[in-house]
């Protein structure tokens, strides 16, 4: 059973956000944990890459929020924005966070603040974004406010590193979309797992040649479109 409470599959993909390739894939069963083996997926993934390039940056969602993979971009130059989970540590910090620290960004507030894990060796970034919510009805005492963290290496000011994080949406999240609609990934044929994960390649096979096709053949214009 995944999260949802269906059963399913829990793949792993991960996407170079210059043309939208899949660089990486791993079939997964439903109850995978999405923290699982995630250091060792960005590592497959580097080896993925074409002689003489690497991956530069990294954009990941709170499943990547663990020190090893802080520590590994840290220690190989790779710059990096992953979701930070709202633990106690977290959001201790949060409530330490003065008044008049907090900026107007769009329909909220932003800050940062220096943050370090446990069992890291450096010290991070953390974005957080303080945004109004309705409460809800029947909730006694119920917080108006909610937060989204984020850990970073990068310089840019907060606005702009939040700005390229939620990139993800375009350049993984729809694609990841567009494998499962466009190209028939929503459904496994069968119940035998390594029959679905064949199956699941050849769909991520499919994909890339569907870029590439699009890339190579068809004017800028068609870059944006999907199957």
């Amino acid at each position: 059973m995944t999260y949802t409470g269906y059963r399913g599959y829990m793949p792993m993909v991960g996407h170079i956000a210059e043309n939208g390739l899949v660089v990486g894939d791993e079939f997964r069963h439903g109850n995978a944990s999405p923290a699982a083996r995630n250091l060792s997926f960005l590592k497959y993934c580097e080896r993925q890459m074409p002689t003489g390039k690497r991956i530069g940056a990294l954009r990941a969602d709170s499943g990547a929020y663990q020190a090893r993979i802080l520590d590994y971009c840290e220690n190989n130059g790779t710059g990096y924005a992953i979701g930070a989970d709202l633990d106690c540590s977290v959001v201790e910090q949060i409530a330490y966070i003065e008044t008049g620290d907090w900026h107007d960004y769009q329909d909220g507030h932003i800050t940062e603040i220096v943050h370090c894990m446990n069992e890291t060796r450096h010290s991070v970034r953390l974005i957080v974004v303080c945004r109004p919510v309705q409460p809800d009805f029947f909730a006694d005492g119920a917080s108006s406010v909610r937060y989204k963290a984020i850990v970073t290496s990068r310089d840019e000011p907060a606005e702009e590193v939040l700005r390229w994080y939620n990139q993800r949406g375009e350049y993984s999240e729809d694609r990841i979309k567009e494998l499962k609609i466009g190209l028939g990934m929503e459904r496994m044929p069968c119940r035998q797992f390594e029959a679905n994960e064949v199956f699941f390649r050849i769909g991520v096979l499919s994909y890339n040649l569907g870029r590439l096709f699009v890339l190579k053949t068809l004017d800028s214009s068609w870059h944006r479109h999907q199957v």
